[in-house]
């Protein structure tokens, strides 16, 4: 849901709470607080703890937008934190597909089932104890405490950084910045509304400090602000330069059986895409695969071919987070539906599999492809 920003008079209006930061955050959260799922209005009891941990989850290095969906979705499949415990792992990949960072889904699965079986389906209320769950760690833990518990903890997240080293002037580039920000977060932090002031920072972060124009007519803290006062507004945080993405590379290789049905075969659990369904490939590596050397490294070597393998034109490209990916796909015909490390799978059938988005990348491109060569 797109926040609404609040009038000019308002504004005006926030600048007259009081002095004390938080207390004039506070204020300005209860008129302009986002409306979100997960979430109790400004001043209400905390939220169900199940519905706080699930959305932190997905809320990593993925945006309140794309989110929401995801949110309704697993809520309407498993309502619960034991419902969630459950599910077929593989329900859940699925469920999970698009949002990427898929060691999130798997640890979201098992700390369901921690949650649900070893502490009977009651989350920990402190910082300490939620860290010992899978896929919990410092921020995480800090967010449930105070917005599921109302705990006093620190909660500093991009957004939280980014006011804090504006309002402070931190000229530090970011990480190394980190342990200063935590800091001054901090001591702004309130013992009471624990919960609401980290949504406060969050919120003033997502709509009012924001990375590229900062509206700070519309900041209750505007008057407080060091970086505004010294002009550096739209230069804070610093980072340091971004280092250049590598590029790898793979063959992929698209085999159908006599009825059409594709092969696909299971990632390892650890690792990239971990646990996921793929296409199976070679190795991803530094430098583009040679014919021989992909035709050795072929997994399928055992499935016997009706035919040779052939190149369809084009490259699948992909962006992960640390490197940049292209997928030379190779098509061939089995000659028979044979027994291997994976399984086969209708074509009509593809959209229930546990596939990340490349995934998805190389059977859209393995289909035009394919019926483009059948022409």
């Amino acid at each position: 849901m797109a926040p609404v920003a609040p009038t000019k008079a308002q504004a005006r209006e926030d600048h007259t709470a009081p002095v004390d930061p938080g207390a004039a955050l506070l204020a300005w959260y209860d008129r302009h607080a986002r409306a979100l799922p997960w979430r109790s209005p400004p001043g209400a009891p905390p939220p169900d703890p199940y519905r706080v941990w699930l959305s932190e989850i997905m809320l990593q290095q993925t945006t309140v937008v794309t989110v929401g969906p995801y949110f309704a979705d697993f809520l309407t499949r498993w309502p619960s934190v034991e419902a969630l415990a459950a599910a077929p792992l593989d329900d859940v990949l699925t469920a999970w597909a698009g949002l990427g960072y898929y060691a999130r889904a798997r640890n979201l699965h098992r700390c369901a089932q921690v949650v649900a079986g070893e502490l009977g389906g009651v989350f920990p209320g402190s910082e300490g104890e939620l860290r010992k769950l899978p896929g919990i760690g410092p921020y995480t833990a800090a967010a449930i405490a105070a917005i599921a518990f109302g705990r006093r903890a620190v909660v500093v997240d991009g957004n939280v950084e980014r006011v804090v080293s504006r309002l402070f002037k931190v000229e530090t580039p970011l990480p190394a910045a980190k342990p200063e920000l935590t800091r001054l977060a901090d001591s702004l932090t309130p013992d009471d509304r624990a919960g609401d002031f980290a949504q406060a920072m969050m919120d003033l972060g997502a709509t009012v400090c924001l990375p590229r124009g900062p509206k700070c007519l519309l900041c209750p803290l505007e008057s407080r602000c060091e970086a505004k006062a010294a002009g550096l507004e739209q230069a804070l945080p610093r980072r340091l330069p971004k280092a250049a993405k590598p590029t790898r590379h793979a063959v992929a290789f698209w085999l159908q059986a006599p009825d059409g049905a594709l092969l696909l075969r299971r990632r390892p659990e650890k690792g990239l895409l971990g646990g996921m369904m793929e296409v199976p490939s070679t190795d991803w590596r530094d430098s583009p695969w040679q014919q021989k050397d992909a035709r050795a490294a072929a997994p399928l070597a055992a499935v016997a071919l009706a035919g040779d393998w052939r190149e369809l034109p084009g490259l699948v490209r992909h962006t992960f987070t640390h490197f940049h990916f292209e997928v030379t796909v190779w098509a061939g015909q089995a000659a028979e539906a044979a027994d291997t490390e994976g399984r086969w799978v209708a074509l009509d059938a593809l959209a229930d599999e546990a596939l990340p988005t490349v995934m998805r990348k190389i059977i859209d491109h393995g289909l035009v492809q394919s019926a483009t060569a059948d022409d």
